[in-house]
C-alpha cells in the first residue's frame, strides 16, 4: 500500500526520559515496517527537540520530508506516567507546531502521484481547524482510499461533535473497548456488545471494517459482515505506549492482504503485543519475529 498519515508528532516526556511518538507518527513507523510506503504529514519546531525528531524519524526509516518545521512554535511534548501496570496517562502541551501543519502545492501534486490507497487520522489533531481542514482536503482528493479513523481518545482532546464528524469521514475504524462505552455515551446508543457494536455503527456510518482492542483480552473484529473475535498473547509488559499503533498499522496491513477477520486480529494482536513488551512507542521489531511468534 501507498498510506498517507497525518497527525502529531511529539515527545512523549517520562520521569526519566524523552521518547519520540505520537499515535500518527508511531503508526507510520509500524506500517513502513511492514512494508508500506508511508507519506507522513506533521508540523515540529525550529527547536532542538525539533531536530532531534526529524533526525530520529529518518533513523527509523521513516522519510521526514513532509514533516514542516514552524518558527516560534515548539515541538509538541507530552507528559506520560505509567501506573504499576505499564498503562500510561498523558498531560498534552499545546499548541504545538503539529497543529500548523501544511502541504505545498508540490507536495500536494506528488502525493497525488503515489495514488494513496489508505488515508489514516486520528483525533487529537482534528482539533486544529488546519489539521482538520487539510485532513478533509486528502479524503476528498481520494475518495477511493480506505479511510482509518484511528479513535485514540485523549482527556479535554475531544467533543461530542468532533467525534461524530470523524466517524461520519471512515471507512475502517479502530477503537478500544473503554473508547466504544464513551463514544457510545456521547451518542446517545447502547449496543450491548462489542458485536452490536461493530455492526450497528457499521450500518450507520458506512464502515467497511471496524477493530475494537481489548487490551490482554485481545480484540473483536468485524470485516465485510464477518465477525470474529481473536484472544490476547500473553508477554511480559514494559509499556503499552505505541503499542495500540502498532496494532493498527498490522490491522489495516491485515486488510490490504486480503485476510479473514480471525486471522486479521490475531496478526493484529501479536504486532501490538511485541511492541507492548518493549520500551518505546516504536522499538524495533520484524515481520520474522511475528511469524516465529505464531508458530509457537
Amino acid at each position: 500500500m501507498n498510506i498517507v498519515a497525518i497527525g502529531e508528532i511529539l515527545w512523549d516526556v517520562f520521569e526519566d526520559r524523552e521518547l519520540l511518538g505520537g499515535a500518527p507518527f508511531n503508526f507510520a513507523v509500524h506500517a513502513s515496517r511492514l512494508g508500506h510506503e508511508v507519506a507522513f504529514i506533521s508540523a515540529v519546531g525550529d527547536d532542538e527537540r525539533g531536530q532531534r525528531a526529524l533526525r530520529l524519524t529518518a533513523e527509523l526509516g521513516l522519510s521526514p520530508r513532509l514533516v514542516k518545521q514552524i518558527a516560534d512554535e515548539a515541538t509538541g511534548a507530552v507528559t506520560v506516567l505509567l501506573d504499576a501496570e505499564g498503562q500510561p496517562s498523558y498531560t498534552i502541551h499545546r499548541p504545538a507546531a503539529y497543529d500548523f501543519v501544511s502541504l505545498s502545492e508540490q507536495e500536494r501534486v506528488a502525493i497525488a502521484a503515489s495514488e494513496p490507497s489508505c488515508i489514516y487520522y486520528g483525533t487529537l489533531h482534528q482539533l486544529s481547524a488546519r489539521a482538520k481542514s487539510l485532513t478533509r482536503e486528502l479524503l476528498e482528493m481520494f475518495p477511493r482510499a480506505r479511510r482509518l479513523y484511528d479513535v485514540n481518545l485523549r482527556r479535554d482532546s475531544y467533543n461530542p461533535s468532533l467525534i461524530e464528524e470523524l466517524l461520519q469521514l471512515a471507512t475502517t475504524l479502530k477503537i478500544n473497548d473503554e473508547e466504544v462505552v464513551a463514544v457510545e455515551a456521547m451518542l446517545g446508543t447502547s449496543c450491548g456488545s462489542l458485536e452490536n457494536f461493530c455492526r450497528a455503527y457499521s450500518d450507520k456510518f458506512g464502515w467497511d471494517a471496524v477493530c475494537v482492542t481489548r487490551g490482554a483480552a485481545g480484540c473483536s473484529v468485524l470485516i465485510a459482515g464477518e465477525f470474529a473475535e481473536a484472544p490476547g498473547c500473553q508477554v511480559e509488559v514494559v509499556d503499552t505506549v505505541g503499542a495500540g499503533d502498532a496494532f493498527a498499522a498490522a490491522f489495516v496491513h491485515g486488510l490490504d492482504q486480503g485476510w479473514p477477520a480471525a486471522r486479521v486480529g490475531d496478526f493484529a494482536n501479536r504486532v501490538g503485543a511485541l511492541v507492548a513488551s518493549r520500551a518505546s512507542g516504536v522499538p524495533f521489531w520484524t515481520t520474522q519475529e511475528i511469524a516465529d511468534a505464531r508458530n509457537r
